[in-house]
């Protein structure tokens, strides 16, 4: 009996781990946001605003980026949920953004870009 929990108990960590969000392949695929976004400790607005701090966030609140009225008056706290479906097609989450990317499709590629963005604090620093 003490054999068959323990396998059911491993079996429940391998399966977790496997579901988990890779934040080195999310950085990878942060790749293709560079062209436009920044993060880190040096982070500076580009094309696209820095993405420090993005969890919590208030959708058009980023000091010194010219955001389209549509991102501003979205109403949109960015959280996990919020950027999965913005990052899917940003366009058909907020018309009228000025956000030219088409969107990622692959949902472990979106979970492991938000296990990376999701891990800097408003100063670019990693969270602990």
């Amino acid at each position: 009996m003490k054999l068959l929990t323990v396998t059911a108990i491993a079996f429940s960590f391998a399966i977790s781990a496997a579901h988990a969000q890779d934040v080195a392949a999310g950085k990878t695929s942060f790749n293709k946001c560079m062209a436009c976004h920044s993060i880190g400790e040096n982070a500076k607005n580009k094309v696209g605003p820095e993405l420090n701090g993005l969890d919590g966030r208030k959708s058009g609140s980023v000091e010194g980026y010219s955001y389209s009225d549509a991102n501003k008056n979205s109403g949109i706290t960015w959280n996990e949920k919020e950027f999965k479906e913005y990052i899917k097609a940003p366009k058909a989450k907020i018309p009228g953004t000025k956000m030219a990317f088409a969107g990622i499709t692959k949902q472990s590629e979106i979970d492991n870009l938000w296990a990376f963005i999701a891990q800097f604090d408003k100063d670019g620093k990693i969270k602990k």
